[in-house]
């Protein structure tokens, strides 16, 4: 599969590294709260479960199945999800994990649902990925793994087509 990557943007060691360091910070945070993490799948899951062993804090785990991308290489601006599948999130401190802020129109989404239906004590957002580019959406991240440029990258979690999530790396797509 890494014969199909252009070059590798981020290394095992250097993710491994980078998501110390948001531990770090989201735990500082976070301390003496109790935490409700809201995962989006399936691009957050990989993610998600390397950087939540690092936060030695009580937290609750839900996740969030969303649609945006339809098999090409460019989000559709189409999202796709069940506001009724939010879990109960009234009177709780929530972060939104997600794999990369592309275009922003699914964050923008969830939080919108989020705060409309849930009524979060607060509600902060964190990205293993974020493409530095214009967005129509005025929508940015809490928290920031890494800034990208805007290209296709795929593994650790992201996928083209559901291939290459299983990479340890992330890298640009060949296209």
């Amino acid at each position: 599969m890494q014969s199909d990557l252009k070059r590798v943007l981020y290394g095992e060691a250097e993710i491994a590294a980078r998501l110390d360091q948001l531990a770090a910070q989201i735990t500082a945070d976070y301390s003496g709260k109790e935490l409700t993490v809201l995962a989006i799948l399936n691009g957050s899951l990989i993610f998600m479960a390397d950087l939540l062993r690092r936060i030695p804090l009580p937290l609750q785990l839900d996740c969030l199945r969303v649609k945006s991308y339809y098999g090409g290489t460019i989000s559709t601006g189409r999202v796709q999800f069940d506001p009724a599948a939010l879990p109960l999130v009234h009177g709780r401190h929530v972060l939104l994990l997600d794999d990369i802020l592309d275009s922003g129109n699914t964050l923008a989404a969830i939080i919108e649902a989020i705060r409309l239906e849930g009524k979060p004590l607060s509600l902060k957002s964190c990205v293993l990925l974020r493409k530095t580019k214009k967005r129509s959406l005025s929508i940015g991240a809490d928290y920031v793994g890494f800034d990208i440029a805007d290209e296709f990258v795929v593994g650790y979690g992201l996928d083209y087509q559901e291939r290459y999530r299983n990479l340890p790396l992330i890298g640009v797509l060949k296209t």
